[in-house]
């Protein structure tokens, strides 16, 4: 039988839930609802707009979350998947689906808020730049980040690239829907050179949905550099990779911060060194 410690991709985890590694059968949870969000922000003073579409599906009291790209998954997901089995879903032809589901399952079998590992972090009341302020600021600083470090950031959030840079450090940004940061620089869209230059790397947890968190966990391996993942996406999945190739962790279950003025908690999860 599989063991947690022997997990080391989301293939291997999503065949341990099968197995009921992790206690209750998938089969026997059914997905009650399930909602296709789609959002844009775009801060004042700058250009760049961020365009978030996401996949929900509610376990009990359990939100599981993906965010895809725009022509990732059609809209109508959303009607075919509730009613369906989370063991169904983890079958599913299309990765949102299952990382959605694999999100739900595990929310539900290891909820953020008691985990010994992770520290409660309140985003203050405010605006949607003050509270993005504050979560970055506590990104940034999961790593042990500093003066000349390389750092790779794949998944662009230009507040993010500002909390690396107060810290003396270089920031390499990586992302594929972007071309420029704010302030003009370019933006890789291959993260394997990023991977291989950084000296530590921040990745988004939407690296789950688009195929990539394994190659990106494999090489902080093989590397043996620092990884923090910062996820909405996907947060309780990241989260079973603590200490297995990620070293840190910001995790955000729904409802998300830009989805509300009022104090939210985010979760921070650092390996044992």
């Amino acid at each position: 039988m599989l063991t947690n410690t022997s997990i080391e991709s989301v293939p291997a985890l999503i065949n341990a839930v099968q197995q009921g590694v992790y206690g209750t059968h998938p089969d026997t949870l059914p997905v009650v609802a399930a909602f296709w969000i789609r959002q844009s922000t775009q801060f004042p003073g700058t250009q760049q707009k961020y365009r978030n579409y996401y996949l929900l599906l509610r376990v009990g009291a359990t939100f599981g979350a993906c965010c895809v790209e725009g022509d990732q998954v059609d809209s109508a997901v959303a009607e075919q998947v509730s009613g369906q089995s989370v063991g169904t879903l983890l079958r599913d032809a299309r990765l949102p689906v299952r990382i959605a589901a694999l999100d739900a399952y595990l929310g539900a079998a290891f909820p953020h808020a008691q985990a010994s590992g992770a520290t409660a972090l309140v985003l203050p009341e405010g605006t949607p730049i003050e509270r993005a302020v504050v979560r970055d600021e506590a990104i940034a600083s999961l790593l042990p980040i500093e003066a000349g470090h390389r750092v790779g950031l794949i998944g662009v959030v230009n507040p993010l690239i500002a909390a690396i840079e107060r810290r003396g450090a270089a920031c390499l940004p990586c992302d594929f829907n972007m071309d420029r940061t704010q302030d003009g620089r370019t933006v890789a869209k291959d993260m394997m050179p990023v991977l291989e230059e950084a000296d530590a790397v921040i990745a988004t947890g939407m690296t789950l949905s688009n195929g990539s968190f394994d190659r990106i966990v494999a090489a902080a391996r093989r590397r043996n550099i620092p990884l923090a993942i910062y996820a909405q996406t996907g947060s309780a999945v990241a989260a079973r990779f603590v200490g297995r190739g990620v070293s840190a962790l910001s995790a955000e279950p729904f409802p998300f911060s830009q989805f509300s003025a009022d104090p939210t908690a985010i979760y921070l999860y650092r390996a044992a060194r």
